[in-house]
Order: structure tokens, then sequence, then C-alpha cells
């Protein structure tokens, strides 16, 4: 009997943990594992599923792919009428009865942690001597006796069994040393699961069986990926510093035993950060680790509501902390469509945590997700959602769909301009202009709509020039100051050879150039690490501009890079070094 775990991620440098953790877990060497994403055809998914031959083929259901397993094993039951079907994942633990009502060709569904059920289902559906009675019994038998599941009988008839215990998690094996690591590949980790918190908008707070894998373990494997310098590793822990000993013992570990090459993600409570862990923290190389922080919001009904603890004081305190390191990438999000958050309320929200300058600012929008405390009260809240996942709010009683439509929008131009990273100089200074970075944002998106841009796909440039028409339009008189901002940010990031047309005429002419290339290729004043290097060479990665506003020559230089965010290095020219040498006589 050949077995297929068909894993469809969101994209291809996500790698898929779960599925991994069932086959590791299982021990069986007839599971293999088919890995795609939501980007490839749902032909040629089912092309390559029908080509392996499976006889039990199990696909993991979560939030962005459910549509696509469930029109999958509908196709793929028409092509390969013996195989069995079955499914697992949070998307179908909360109502396994409805779901296997509404695909009646998926024979059953794993319900909760899989590791141990998808075992167990291996062992009885493991090689027999053919499908008589004799093994359709036994079979029958063993089904019966399995927890953790919800399945159709011989009959037909749908059984649901009870939930199956949360396991150890130290037994369940290191996938990593099983596998050739894919390049290029984000890969997870998992040293701890379920979570102490009641939000009632997540799946975590329902598991409060919070374990944690050894700690000996963790350092073994960690090490393990240090060692193959993996770029990034995302820990999946809920809250990782719920624990301090142990978030501060497995800090140390990386802070002692980092190469310089892997960056390692976590989700954390801001403000259960104590001083100890803060100057850890502190003491860490840029790029070595990253934090993300959910705030969702800084209404304190909102907060109380949604079953949250969170000091926002705190939280600002933190961040800002954190910030001035200049080490840490930090990312904060905020959820629209929150019980007692109207659009001015969120308006504050988001006010609040921009002034946190966070590295990104996630504007994501309520999913209620099924078994969820936010599901239980749809009704009360006036929650309206979408029929199909992934269950994005659509309006509440305190925000109408108009208002979710604007926030939309305003997501839209907060990830462009803001969380791009590539307009920070020239969105601090249009700040100035409102009274609220909301505003600022939603006049950026008013813009967009009153000229259909929203409807074209942009490239980079273009989003330079979008930017600068607008500040025109509001600020005429500021022109110079903004195109010259947004000439700094271009570059910034841009080692271009081409000038970008929103830049009008090169600031430096191709003499001025030639002498200073010249005598930094002899001195290496500003560039001592690239000693040896010919002028022709420094030219090509370096970029040299000159500012009126602040009468200033700047090299932007593309050999050093900041690691966080991966601008050029900027250099400030002596004027001296700029001018021509006259012979004095």
């Amino acid at each position: 009997m050949k077995i297929v775990l068909a894993a469809i991620n969101a994209k291809y440098i996500h790698s898929n943990l779960a599925v991994y953790s069932l086959k590791a877990y299982a021990r069986d060497p007839r599971v293999e594992i088919a890995e795609y994403t939501i980007n490839q055809t749902k032909d040629e998914i089912l092309g390559d599923l029908y080509r392996r031959e499976p006889d039990l083929l199990c696909f993991s259901c979560y939030i962005w792919n459910l549509n696509y397993v469930e029109d999958l094993a509908v196709e793929f039951a028409k092509v390969c009428k013996t195989a069995k079907i079955w499914i697992g994942g949070p998307e179908v633990s909360y109502d396994p009865v409805e779901t296997l009502k509404r695909l009646p060709v998926v024979e059953g569904i794993m319900k909760g942690e899989g590791e141990e059920t998808f075992a167990c289902l291996c062992r009885i559906f493991r090689d027999g001597e053919g499908e008589g009675k004799e093994e359709a019994d036994r079979r029958e038998r063993e089904l019966e006796a399995l927890s953790g599941i919800t399945y159709r009988d011989r009959e037909g008839r749908i059984r649901d069994h009870p939930w199956r215990e949360p396991i150890d998690l130290s037994t369940v094996p290191f996938v990593y040393e099983q596998m050739e690591i894919p390049p290029h590949r984000i890969i997870y980790y998992e040293s701890s699961r379920g979570c102490p918190f009641s939000c009632s908008y997540c799946l975590s707070s329902v598991d409060k069986k919070l374990r944690f894998r050894d700690l000996s373990m963790v350092k073994r494997e960690l090490q393990y990926l240090i060692d193959r310098e993996v770029p990034q590793v995302k820990f999946v822990d809920r809250t990782f510093n719920v624990s301090h000993s142990r978030a501060l013992e497995i800090w140390e570990y990386l802070l002692e035993h980092d190469r310089g090459k892997t960056n390692f993600h976590f989700e954390v409570a801001a403000d259960l950060l104590n001083e100890e862990e803060l100057s850890l923290i502190a003491r860490m190389r840029p790029g070595l680790i990253q934090l993300e922080i959910g705030v969702q919001s800084t209404n304190p009904a909102t907060i109380c509501e949604i079953r949250r603890r969170m000091d926002v004081e705190r939280v600002k305190e933190v961040v800002s902390r954190i910030r001035k390191k200049r080490n840490v990438h930090q990312h904060l999000d905020l959820i629209a469509g929150l019980p007692f958050e109207d659009l001015d309320s969120f308006r504050r929200s988001f006010d609040q945590v921009y002034e946190m300058r966070p590295d990104q600012l996630q504007l994501g929008f309520l999913k209620v997700l099924k078994g969820s405390y936010m599901e239980e009260m749809q009704k009360s809240y006036g929650l309206v959602c979408q029929s199909r996942p992934p269950y994005e709010v659509l309006e509440t009683r305190w925000l109408s769909y108009k208002d979710v439509l604007l926030l939309k929008g305003v997501e839209e131009m907060v990830e462009v301009y803001y969380n791009s990273g590539q307009f920070a100089h020239t969105l601090r200074r249009l700040e100035h202009f409102y009274d609220s970075p909301f505003r600022m944002f939603e006049s950026l998106w008013e813009y967009y709509q009153g000229r259909d841009l929203q409807k074209i796909r942009h490239r980079r440039e273009a989003r330079y020039e979008i930017l600068l028409a607008w500040a025109k339009e509001g600020f005429p008189e500021e022109e110079k100051e903004i195109r010259e901002l947004l000439i700094c940010d271009y570059y910034l990031r841009e080692n271009a050879k081409n000038r970008p047309a929103f830049a009008g005429p090169c600031t430096v002419d191709k003499e001025k150039q030639r002498r200073f290339y010249e005598k930094e290729a002899e001195a290496g004043k500003y560039l001592p690490d690239c000693r040896g290097y010919d002028k022709n060479q420094l030219r090509r990665m370096t970029h040299l501009e000159y500012f009126s506003a602040a009468d200033q020559y700047v090299l932007f230089d593309y050999f050093v890079k900041n690691p966080l965010n991966q601008d050029a290095r900027v250099c400030k020219i002596d004027v001296e070094d700029m001018e021509e040498k006259r012979n004095e006589f």
C-alpha cells in the first residue's frame, strides 16, 4: 500500500513542518510527501497526484488551502476510484461531521494533533492480503477503537470519536535530520505547543495544555540548523517568551553559537519581556533575531472583550528600547474588525502602533475561525464574514462594509509605502503635513482611487512617481524637498545605473565623478574595505548624488548593506574631494 501526504503551501518558500512531522512520527517507509503551492494550477497538482498512484491519500487542510483541497479531493476521486482519501488539520477539526457530509468522497478526518493518529492510521491501513471481508473487518474494528478521528463506517454512517490527548512534544522526531533541507526555504521549528492565553479570535487558545520540547533537544537541533547556515528559522511557538527562563536559555544559546548567517523569528508578548531578556537582546548582532508582536488593538474595551491581557504602555516602552539598539527587526500586528472597535477607534489604534515605529506594521483583518470563541459570538457582535475561507470579516456592529473597504485601501498603501521600507525618509517628512499617520495613508489611497491607480500593476519606479505627484498636488511648495527625499530613498535600495525619470537630470556631472573615483581608488578614504578595486569597480558598486537642500554630496555604498533593511551604507563626501585641484603660482 502506498500512502501520500499532500501539502499545499501558501508559497514556495514555506516548508510544511506538519506533514514532515507526521511522516517522521509514523516511521513508515510507505509514506511519501507531495508538496505544492496554491500558485500551481489544480490540474497540475491533480496530474502529479494521479501519477503517484496512492492507495491512501491524506491532505493537510488550512485556511489558505481548504478550497484547493476540497476541489482536488473531488476530482481525484473521479480518476482514482479505489484510493481512500483522508484529511486533517485545523480547518476541518472543528466541524468534522459537517465536512464529511459536504465531501462524500472523503472517508475520514484526523482531528487535532495528527502525529499519533496518523501513525495509527498507517498501521490500520497496513499491507494486507487484498480487500477481502476479513481484512475489511479488521480495519473496521481498529477504526472503531481509534480516538481523534471522524469517519464513515462500511454502512456509510458517520462516526465521530473523541479527540486524542495531546502528545509529549519531545517524542516528535526532528524532521530536518531526515531530509535534505531545501535551499532558500523558510524553516519552521516548534519548541512548544499550546498557549496559556485565551484570545477569542485564535485557535491556539483552545489548546490549554502548554507543552515544551526538551531543552537539550532544542539546542542540539538549533545547532544542526546553524551549522547548515539556514537563512531563516521561524519558531511557530505561539508566545515564545511565556517562560522567561526558557526564552533566556535559548536566546543565550543562539547568541553564543551564532555564525552570522541564520536569522531566527519569534512571536513574543512584548509587555512580558523583562530586563534580563531585554539586556540579552541588546547584545545580539543585527539580524540574529526578529520579533513579531501582536498588538491587535489599543482600545481597552476591545482588549478586554477579546479576552487578551496586555499592558499597552509597557509594549510602547519595550518596542522603543529595542528599536533604539537598531539590531532587531520588529513586526507589529493590528486586527481590523474586532468587537468595540469602530473606524475612529481603529484610527487611534493604528496611530499609536505607527508611532512605535515598527519595521513592519501588518494591518490584518479578523478571520472568524471554526472552533474559536469569536465564532460563538458572531450573532452578538453582528459579525458578518465570508462564507468560504479565509472567513474574513465583512462588517460588524461597529464597522460597516464601507469602513472595511477603506481599511483595505489603507492596508495596501501601508504595505507598498511603509512595509516595503523603500520610502522611509519621504514618509517621515510627509507625516508633518497630517494630524494623523492614518489620515496620511487614507489621503494617499483616495488619490489612488480618484485616478483608478489601484487597478494597475505598477513597476517599482512608478510608485515613486505616484507619491511625488500626490505630494505635489497637496503641498506644491514642498516639491523640491520631497523629490530629493525620494531620490535618497530610491538609491538607498537601488543600485540603478539608469536614472529614474522622477529624479530629473543627474546632479553630479561625469567629470566630477571621474575625479572622485580616481581619488578614491588611490586613497580609499570613504571605501577603506575596497582598497585594490579600480575606479570602474568602485563606480559599479556605488552611486554619487548631490542634494541641494542640504548642500551635500552623498555616496551610496552597495558593498555594505544594513542587515535589517538592506539599505546601502551612506557616506557624506567632503566638498574638497569633489573639487578639481588647481595649480597655485
